[in-house]
Formats: structure tokens, C-alpha cells, sequence
């Protein structure tokens, strides 16, 4: 499958586009000196290209990661090491951190620090992230969980209204009532004191010199200012972002951000123990209590004693390969190898990649997937999660027998894997897609997969020190119970929502390091992962020509087609087949590595800002 997109240029004449635009031609310029490779590529994008107009388009929930365009990329090649991240400056700093001697983890933190700055609006020190880390000496992959944590003051009620009945979610989100304790900096942290190679202080070099001196609007952060009539009601962040007028700052416009440059300062010196305990802490829980038509529970103690966690990967087999990802409280781990497993029983790598039967299968198995994963998935320190049953491929063989090839199935029920202790019901959780993903192999054959995030963009709209709050726990179930069964990912004290980002590393037969896989995109991100993942392990595809494949799948509703795909033309097939279908944006921001005979091959998504580099 490939994605047919409309593409605007500059054009011939750089000089007259110079004078027409000043700014996005200088901004044009900085992105190509940083080796983006061509001038059609980063025009397209910073001239905002469309994809192609719709089938049928219907806006929904999850439609708010706004698209800025599909701008194909080509794969990238490196002998030794390779950074994929959302933003060219990111990747640079990634790389910087490599060229000194530093591992995956180094390069990781640099990354994130840069992407606090210039995707604003996705992560940052104000949320919190999942780690997955190989130890190429070692042959060991360790998950970090760095997922923020439900204040000790939150109830299962928390984001019931007076009359008993949930919250709109905007209501929700905006304030400080949503803002879970952030985890980022802890989970980096711990990642780098068993890891790193280089001196703490030094990864946050880059993000210090580009905060203080300023980086170009690219884009993505530009269309979402203009787009967020909320953010600029926040003073900090007006400063920041916004002309006087209240109008978001024109695309290529130099932004710097004096605070969050003097709060990276404090934390390259006296470590993570500056961002959670004294000044930034006090002026965070200030943030949040005093918010004045919707205050949070944070305090002071709940940010003192925030603890990142180090667990287990969850790992099955897809055929002859080992995949491994997050366990609870993320969803992604134990979803995406259920996909797999449901599609074990097909001979995928018969079916054509651009056909209404390859999505019809993909789609069918996650409908499977995501209604387990309401019913189970959520925080396994306070809830029952049967991982063993979700993931053993004996019940999802079983699972699988339920599809057919002729008819979908509509709507699957929940099943009865092994390992239930409680009858738990189903929620009514809003995961919306502020994200990124970040994935890194170094020369020594280390690797990072790494999605953090603040939850939905720009988080709660409130900025502390030049950097937003999570509004993270908006992606616990907003009622706590159904029918009068709890429910697994309702709100308590300390707890952390189920999430579904879903970093991945795979492994082949010998036991080596396969590939590096990870995106951004709120509930939707299983899809996406799994698949780039069959794109790669069944179909022989790229990493790159995988992560550009049309989006497609269904989280047990209807089946969505991207907007603007291919995919689109099999829509009539697909509704024959009994497929209710909706149409949409489903913007991704799929970053992955594979090895190959010669070194490393990287990929990033078209539909971003993002580039793959390496060395």
C-alpha cells in the first residue's frame, strides 16, 4: 500500500521565495543545514501540504493531533548508530550526545529535552514517559516506568460532577484537576544511572542553547497554537508563544524560552531533586491547587515522593521473532503481541499489503485486542491484570478462530482469558493523542524505545517555569464503576492510568536485535505499532515503506481508514463485508530502527516533522 498525497512546492526560484518569506525561508534553510536532505521535503511541510481530499470524513474524539500533511521521506542508512525522533533538532542533539561517547540513554535524554522546546505540545519534564532499554553486553531489556502517579488526595469520584454524572472531558482537562504527579525526569534518571555514559549535566547542553538562543516555528507547534483558543489564556505561555495581540507567532518566527532554559539549569546541576522538591515543586502544586475554576490535589509530598519503577518487558513470539513491550500499567505491550498472535493463524505474507483482506484481518484482530484491554488493562498494583492469559498465544489462537475471512464480526466481547481473580466491567476512558516517540541504537548496539508524552496537547494549559503540566489523569475511566462492577482503570489515590503507548523492541532467532518501534497517537497508537510491525516481519518491508503504509485497524468500533490513503478505495469492499466505516486523520509519529546485513536502516513518520539519522 502506498499513500497517493497532493504536494506543494517552493519551486525554482529560492530567491523570490526568499523575499515573498522572510522567516519560513530562514526556517527552511536551518532545517536543511541540519541535513534534512532536499528542499521539496521540508517545503512541503513548512508550506503546509494536504493530503488528498477524503472519501468520506467524519471528525471524532481522536481527530485532535492536527495533520499537517503526508511528505514522503526516504530511508535512512547508518553503519553504527541511529537516532528517529519528531523534529530534526531533536535527532541532533540525539546524534551530538552519540558523537561524544555517549550510549542510547544519553542520547534519549537529549532528545527529550529538545522536544520539551520544539514539540511543545506533545511531552516533556511536565509528564512522564515509558522506557524500554536493551543492554547489548548484558542481552538484557529492562521497562522503565515512568507513568505519572493519581495525587494521594484523588478519588474514584474525581471527575464526577455534582449530579453523579462524568465531566465533560475539556471541563476535565483544563486546570488542575487533571494533572497527574510527572514521572519523566524520575525514569530518566534511573535509566541513566544504570546506563548512561556521559554526565548528566551535559545531555540537557543542547535543549539550554536552543531555549536561551532561540529555535524556528516549525509547522506542527504553529498549527497547534493557532489552532488552542486555551493555552493563550495563560500568561506564561502567551510570553512564550503569542504576539501581543493574542495571535499565535508566525511559522519560522525565533522562539526562546528564557524559563525553561534557567529550569534545565538547575536540573543539569543539582538533578531531578531541583524539579521536585523546593521552588519548581512549590510553584507546580501552586499551579495546580490554585487553578481558580478547577484546582487539582497535588502537594508538595506527592511530587517528593514520586518513584520511576523498573519492570519486567512483557515478550511472546510472533513466529520466529521475540517481541517485547510495556507491562501495566501501559495497555501497549500486552495488546500488540494479542494482534500478532490473533493473526498468527493467517499467512500474512500472502495476503497483499494493499488489499481489503489485509485490513479486514488486522482490523478483526483488533477488535479482539482493544475489548480485552478495556476490560483489563490498568495499574497491576491495585487491580488484577492477568497478563499470562492475555498474552499466551493458546488463547488468542482460540480468539482467532472467531474471525472469519468473508464477514466482520462488528463489535467483539471481551474474553475469559486465564488468571481473572474479579468480574471487572468495561470503562469510559478518553485517550487523546499528544505523544512522541523517540528510537536510538547506539555504536555498541544499545537501544532506546521511548514514548512520553503529556497527554492531550499542551496537557492542562498550565505552564510552570516555561514548561506545560500533564493533564494525564484524564486517561483514567471517568466513573469508577459499571453496572455495579468496578472498573480496572478507575481513578485512586497513587495509582497510575492505563495507557496505550507501546514501545517495542524485536528480536530474531539468534536472539539479536531486530528493530526499534514506537508512536505517538493516544488509544490508537496499538494499531499503528503493530502495523509497522507486519509491514517488517511479513511483508519484508523497510522500516520506512512499513511506517508509511496507510493506518488502518479498529479499536472495537468501527474500522478507520486514514484519510487520504489508498486505503480509501477499499472502502466499498470492506463495507460488503459488513464494516461500519470512518474515515479520518490518523496521524501517527512512527519512529523505528532495523538492523540489516550492512548496519542499521531508520524510518520516520511522513505524516510529522520528524527525521531518522545515523552515523
Amino acid at each position: 500500500m502506498k499513500i497517493e498525497a497532493k504536494n506543494s512546492s517552493i519551486g525554482g526560484n529560492l530567491e523570490a521565495f526568499v523575499a515573498q518569506n522572510a522567516r519560513l525561508a530562514w526556517c527552511l534553510i536551518f532545517i536543511l543545514l541540519l541535513g534534512h536532505g532536499g528542499t521539496d521535503a521540508f517545503a512541503q511541510a513548512a508550506v503546509g501540504s494536504e493530503i488528498a481530499p477524503t472519501v468520506i470524513r467524519q471528525p471524532t474524539r481522536d481527530a485532535l493531533e492536527l495533520a499537517t500533511g503526508f511528505n514522503q521521506k526516504p530511508v535512512a542508512y547508518a553503519k553504527h548508530s541511529m537516532v528517529a525522533a519528531a523534529h530534526p533538532l531533536a535527532v541532533e542533539a540525539g546524534l551530538k550526545m552519540l558523537d561524544q561517547g555517549g550510549a542510547a540513554i544519553d542520547a534519549a535524554i537529549a532528545v527529550q529535552m529538545v522536544l520539551n522546546l520544539v514539540e511543545a505540545h506533545a511531552s516533556g519534564i511536565g509528564g512522564g514517559a515509558f522506557v524500554l532499554h536493551f543492554d547489548a553486553k548484558k542481552n538484557a531489556t529492562v521497562a522503565y516506568d515512568g507513568r505519572e502517579d493519581a495525587p494521594m488526595a484523588a478519588t474514584p469520584e474525581l471527575f464526577l460532577g455534582k449530579d453523579g454524572k462524568p465531566m465533560k472531558f475539556i471541563d476535565a482537562v483544563i486546570g488542575g484537576k487533571s494533572v497527574g504527579v510527572p514521572g519523566l525526569l524520575r525514569v530518566l534518571e534511573m535509566a541513566h544511572a544504570r546506563h548512561g555514559k556521559l554526565a548528566w549535566a551535559a545531555l540537557f547542553a543542547p535543549a539550554i542553547e536552543l531555549a536561551e538562543n532561540g529555535y524556528p516555528l516549525t509547522l506542527r507547534l504553529q498549527k497547534h497554537l493557532d489552532n488552542d483558543t486555551l493555552l493563550r489564556n495563560n500568561a506564561e505561555a502567551k510570553a512564550i508563544f503569542y504576539n501581543d495581540d493574542g495571535s499565535a507567532k508566525a511559522l519560522g518566527t525565533l522562539v526562546k524560552n528564557p524559563a525553561i532554559a534557567a529550569t534545565f539549569r538547575r536540573i543539569a546541576k543539582e538533578g531531578p531533586d531541583a524539579f521536585y522538591k523546593g521552588e519548581i515543586a512549590r510553584d507546580i502544586v501552586a499551579a495546580v491547587r490554585g487553578h481558580p475554576s478547577n484546582p487539582g490535589g497535588l502537594t508538595e509530598s506527592d511530587l517528593a515522593n514520586y518513584q520511576a519503577r523498573a519492570l519486567a518487558p512483557v515478550c511472546g513470539l510472533y513466529r520466529v521473532y521475540r517481541v517485547c513491550g510495556m507491562p501495566p500499567p501501559s495497555s501497549g505491550g500486552i495488546a500488540v503481541l494479542q494482534i500478532l498472535e490473533t493473526l498468527e493463524r493467517f499467512d500474512m505474507k500472502a495476503v497483499r499489503p494493499d488489499s481489503a483482506e489485509a485490513i479486514h484481518l488486522f482490523s478483526e484482530a483488533g477488535r479482539l485486542a482493544y475489548a480485552d484491554r478495556e476490560r483489563y488493562a490498568g495499574d497491576d498494583r491495585f487491580v488484577s491484570v492477568p497478563v499470562a492469559g492475555l498474552i499466551d498465544p493458546a488463547y488468542n489462537h482460540t480468539r482467532s478462530l472467531l474471525i472469519t475471512r468473508e464477514k466482520s464480526m462488528g463489535k467483539a466481547a471481551a474474553g475469559l482469558p486465564s488468571g481473572i481473580k474479579t468480574a471487572m466491567a468495561d470503562g469510559d476512558t478518553l485517550e487523546f493523542p499528544s505523544t512522541s516517540h523517540i528510537s536510538i541504537v547506539d555504536k555498541n548496539g544499545n537501544a532506546v524505545s521511548m514514548t512520553t508524552t503529556i497527554e492531550s496537547f499542551f496537557g492542562s494549559r498550565l505552564f510552570v517555569h516555561g514548561f506545560p503540566l500533564n493533564n494525564q489523569l484524564t486517561d483514567f475511566s471517568m466513573t469508577p464503576t459499571e453496572n455495579g462492577r468496578p472498573v480496572a482503570n478507575a481513578v485512586g489515590p497513587g495509582k497510575r492510568p492505563r495507557s496505550a503507548m507501546s514501545p517495542t523492541l524485536v528480536f530474531d532467532q539468534q536472539g539479536k536485535l531486530l528493530m526499534v518501534i514506537g508512536s505517538p497517537g493516544g488509544s490508537v497508537i496499538i494499531n499503528y505499532v503493530a502495523k509497522t510491525l507486519v509491514g517488517v516481519l511479513d511483508w519484508g518491508l523497510d522500516i520506512q515503506a512499513a511506517i508509511s503504509l496507510p493506518n488502518v485497524g479498529s479499536r472495537n468500533g468501527a474500522t478507520e481508514i486514514e484519510s487520504g490513503s489508498t486505503a480509501e478505495n477499499l472502502i466499498g469492499t470492506l463495507r460488503a463485508m459488513g464494516h461500519e466505516i470512518r474515515s479520518f486523520d490518523l496521524s501517527s509519529g512512527l519512529h523505528g530502527i532495523v538492523r540489516t546485513a550492512n548496519g542499521w536502516q531508520g524510518g520516520a513518520d511522513p505524516r510529522r516533522e520528524g527525521i531518522a539519522k545515523g552515523r
